[in-house]
């Protein structure tokens, strides 16, 4: 009897692509637009058009969902619409800091429901091994101390997003300053600006807040499991841990 061949695991999500079709083209487009364009419709659906494009072509190619793609359509659609609709600056930099405070409340209430988000967003499958993590937590009679320590990462986690809210206010108000009915084309380009800015300012801490926290929980599983960190790890990490060794 021939034995099936298992499904083949999705590839990972190509990083210049990624950035280029749903980030980078349609700042591109939303600042320049207005050289080729005087319709912000036309400009708008353009630049929507290259994050949905390349999320129905990843999709076909990975049959896996494009998280990159999905959060660059809803930017663009949002930022776009504040210009099309002539909506006040205020709405744009309110838009800003609410969709990290917004993450940040989500977590904090999902610790009160059975599908704590800390366990997709930092404690899964996909990075550890959950289930002989838990082995050795039941073996140990560690699982309450482990909990707490869940639940302090998932404060912090929170917070994390809760600063890149605040972070997000202060960069919208500083660089965006035109109102959208008044000169929607220089709207756009301080949008372009504030966007590629906001990598250093916010994109940058926000990672290193996300690795520290990562790191600490981490530290923690080995604290409370007693297994080594290529232990802790989701198999197919701990099979290219050993093979770089």
């Amino acid at each position: 009897m021939e034995s099936e061949n298992p499904p083949p695991r999705p590839q990972p999500e190509p990083f210049l692509p990624n950035i280029g079709f749903n980030i980078l083209l349609p700042i591109i487009i939303l600042a320049q637009g207005h050289r080729v364009t005087e319709s912000a419709a036309l400009v708008l659906v353009v630049a929507l058009a290259f994050p949905v494009g390349y999320f129905v072509y990843d999709l076909a190619q990975r049959r896996k969902a494009n998280f990159i793609s999905i959060l660059g359509f809803v930017s663009v659609l949002l930022t776009g619409g504040v210009g099309l609709f002539e909506l006040p600056r205020f709405w744009f930099i309110v838009k800003e800091a609410a969709i990290p405070a917004i993450i940040g409340a989500a977590i904090l209430i999902s610790m009160a429901t059975p599908w704590p988000l800390i366990r997709a967003l930092l404690y899964s499958r996909k990075i550890f091994d959950v289930e002989r993590i838990q082995e050795h937590l039941h073996a140990h009679g560690s699982e309450a101390r482990f909990n707490r320590m869940l639940n302090q990462s998932t404060v912090f986690l929170a917070g994390s997003f809760f600063i890149s809210a605040i972070l997000n206010f202060l960069v919208a108000t500083h660089f965006v300053r035109t109102e959208p009915r008044e000169n929607p084309a220089q709207f756009n380009a301080e949008v372009a600006s504030m966007t590629g800015w906001s990598y250093v300012i916010i994109a940058v801490p926000s990672m290193l807040m996300m690795m520290g926290i990562l790191f600490w929980l981490i530290r923690g599983i080995r604290q409370t499991t007693g297994l080594s960190l290529e232990e802790c790890l989701a198999p197919e990490h701990r099979e290219k841990a050993s093979a770089g060794a």
